[in-house]
Order: structure tokens, then sequence, then C-alpha cells
């Protein structure tokens, strides 16, 4: 049986952390760790938290919980602060108030790698998008690919972050670029899958919802700096020219939708 790593990354989240605790929490899958890497929060966050893990303890979830608690540089820092924390064979990045959509969806993902012959470098799947109140609002517009390759993200991230399980030894040997602000995560899905084609190891389509994403965080809110970031990224990763043709063809299909 693979072991997944949540991670989740909390900062004054009281508001929104309890359905991504509660999510994690109802999984049916035995073998989770869950890494909450918090910035020293003075709102009823670590409360929450506390309570989690009584529940936890209380149900026999046998689910691991590590807390860390501390002051931080930012979101990419903390996720960093996750990577060197983390066991087992895959990890994903589950912020506050995003949640697994139902209590087998780890267990689904377990028995679709059970299916292969090796472990992918990375299993990848759809996400639904709910609002701040964790209500379901649409399908995520970009879907993934059948055949996710680094060089597909050049028509924009097809894969939310949030459901995007990455295996540990490339995870680890991928640390977040401090250099972003709100992109980092564009640039570290690319670089995973930049390592696992130079070491032709496959990624597998889960073909299946894996997350629900709050549509309210920190790309939404800085969402022009988000942009020009991301615009950064795909220049670095797919060259000046081709990224400039590339978001001039982006522009045309949206008048012409």
């Amino acid at each position: 049986m693979i072991r997944i790593t949540y991670v989740t990354i909390t900062y004054n989240a009281a508001s929104v952390l309890r359905r991504t605790l509660d999510s994690v929490l109802s999984q049916d899958y035995p073998e989770i760790v869950h890494l909450i890497i918090d910035g020293a929060s003075t709102d009823a966050t670590l409360q929450l938290v506390d309570d989690y893990i009584e529940r936890s303890n209380a149900t026999g979830t046998h689910h691991r919980i590590q807390v860390t608690s501390e002051p931080d540089k930012g979101i990419y820092d903390a996720m960093n602060k996750g990577l060197r924390s983390i066991v087992g064979d895959y990890v994903c990045f589950l912020n506050a108030g995003d949640f697994l959509p139902a209590a087998d969806t780890a267990s689904k993902i377990a028995a679709k790698v059970a299916q292969q012959d090796s472990l992918p470098a990375v299993l990848y799947g759809d996400t639904d998008i709910v609002d701040g109140e964790g209500h379901f609002l649409h399908h995520r517009r970009l879907a993934p690919t059948e055949n996710l390759t680094w060089k597909s993200f050049r028509q924009g991230m097809l894969v939310c972050h949030q459901a995007f399980y990455a295996r540990t030894d490339f995870a680890i040997a991928t640390p977040y670029d401090m250099q972003y602000r709100y992109s980092a995560d564009v640039d570290w899905c690319i670089r995973v899958m930049k390592a696992a084609a130079k070491e032709n190891v496959p990624l597998l389509n889960l073909k299946m919802v894996v997350a629900n994403y709050t549509e309210e965080g920190q790309t939404t809110l800085h969402h022009r700096e988000s942009l020009w970031e991301r615009y950064h990224v795909m220049e670095h990763h797919y060259g000046r020219i081709q990224t400039f043709l590339l978001h001039c063809w982006f522009a045309v299909r949206s008048v012409f939708k």
C-alpha cells in the first residue's frame, strides 16, 4: 500500500480550515500522513488543529498527523518546510479551504497506482471549483490532457496544484523557487515533470476529480501579479518567442469564443 502525505499550509485560516481537516479525517484509506505547516497563526487555527487530532485519535483512523507552527517567509517557504518533512510515496499540497471530494478519494487513487507496474512520477486528476463556503460552483475550465507532459503547461496550468500528486523522491529534489510569490506552484509542477521525463518515468492520469479548490485563494486575490509571474515562468521553461506567440493566440481565442 502506498503512503500519501497531504501538506496543508495555514495562517489565520480558522474560517476555512475545518472542511480541509474533515475531508482528510474522513478518508477510509489508512496510509495517510497529514503535515500541517502553520505560520504562527493568532486566530483559532491551532485550536481547530488540536480538535482535529483529538477526533482522529478518537475515531482510530490511524492517520499520522504532524503539526509545525512558527513564522515563515510566505506560502512557498512553508511548502518547502513541508517538503523537508514528507514521508511515504506521494505528496499532495492541500491548502486551507481546499478539500478532498469524497471519503474514498485516497483509496481510489491508491487502487489505480496498484494497477501499475511501477510507481509513476506524478498522479494527476481533475478539479472542481467551490466558493468560500465550500459549495460547488463549476468544474475547472482547464482540464488535464490524456497524456500530460511538462510541455503541456504551455497551454496553461492544466492540472491544479491540489490535484497534482508528486512522487516524494522527485518532490524532495525539487524545492519551490522562492523568487516567485504567487506562481511558484506552476514552476514546481513543470520542474517535477521535467525531472520525470529526464528519467523516463511515466505520469498517471487518474481520470477522476481528486480536489475541490476554493476560488478565493492567493492567486485569485492577486490575479494580475500572478498572471505576470506565470508569464515569466512560461518564458523560462518554453522560451520568450514561443510564450509570446502562445499568449497572442490565447488573446485571439478569447475574443472569438
